[in-house]
């Protein structure tokens, strides 16, 4: 991890050898043993899994198995991970996100999670017709029931009008909404009307669901959703459900 070019992945983008020694005294006191670059996200043509405004996440191997880490980038707009880890600590309550396993100021460890983003899962389905929309509508329940969770709690995603890279199906068709970076329990809560407009309503993943799904009436599914956002009732986002003909 002091080689290059790996050293500057892990201080990213601006390496300094002391910033470097002390992100790997975090990662030893948090278990980690050794780091995998692999990924479809590059940064000095290394691999890693992710790459945004505020981290990088890499894969590492501890006692307990393989993990996902999130390192702050040294440009990040905040002094340290605390705060994302209270988010995602929160969804876990309600049993949605990565479980959190332990963090420090530069560092979160998480669950790995093996999956495929839900855009590219929806368009590479294949089979039977009625199989395949009884598993798009299995999956698809279960992102607006764990949205539905997060509203509950009063926790908003804050990225789920643009979903296509935070949610991932696992080989097991299990559902995993990823990224609590920008989460607030600050702002009205927006998680199942996001995620339901971009599903349901518009835009290129719509059109694929669409397809293995079969149309919804747009309106119906715009006029549920504007009662949803008024009551917040379970009877309304079972009428929700029922627009979007997931149940």
């Amino acid at each position: 991890m002091r080689n290059e070019p790996y050293c500057r992945v892990v201080c990213y983008p601006n390496y300094s050898p002391d910033e470097l020694e002390r992100r790997l005294r975090e990662m030893a006191r948090l278990g980690v043993e050794a780091l995998e670059f692999s990924g479809s996200s590059f940064i000095l043509n290394v691999p890693v899994l992710g790459k945004g405004c505020v981290g990088v996440v890499v894969a590492a191997y501890t006692e307990a198995g393989k993990a996902a880490l999130k390192i702050r980038r040294t440009d990040a707009n905040r002094e340290s991970m605390k705060r994302e880890a209270e988010m995602l600590r929160l969804a876990n309550s309600v049993e949605v996100g990565p479980r959190l396993i332990a963090e420090s100021e530069n560092i979160l460890m998480m669950e790995f999670i093996e999956g495929t983003l839900l855009p590219e899962w929806i368009k590479t389905l294949n089979g039977e017709e009625r199989e395949v929309k009884e598993r798009v509508r299995r999956v698809l329940r279960e992102v607006l029931e764990q949205s539905r969770r997060l509203d509950k709690i009063g926790l908003d995603h804050g990225e789920l009008s643009r979903a296509s890279r935070h949610i991932i199906i696992g080989p097991d068709e299990s559902v995993h909404i990823l990224d609590f970076e920008t989460a607030s329990v600050k702002r009205r809560v927006s998680n199942v009307t996001s995620v339901s407009q971009f599903l349901f309503v518009g835009g290129g993943v719509a059109e694929a669901v669409a397809e293995k799904l079969g149309e919804v009436r747009r309106e119906e599914v715009i006029q549920a959703l504007r009662a949803y956002k008024t009551e917040r009732s379970d009877e309304a986002f079972h009428e929700l459900l029922k627009a979007c003909r997931l149940i």
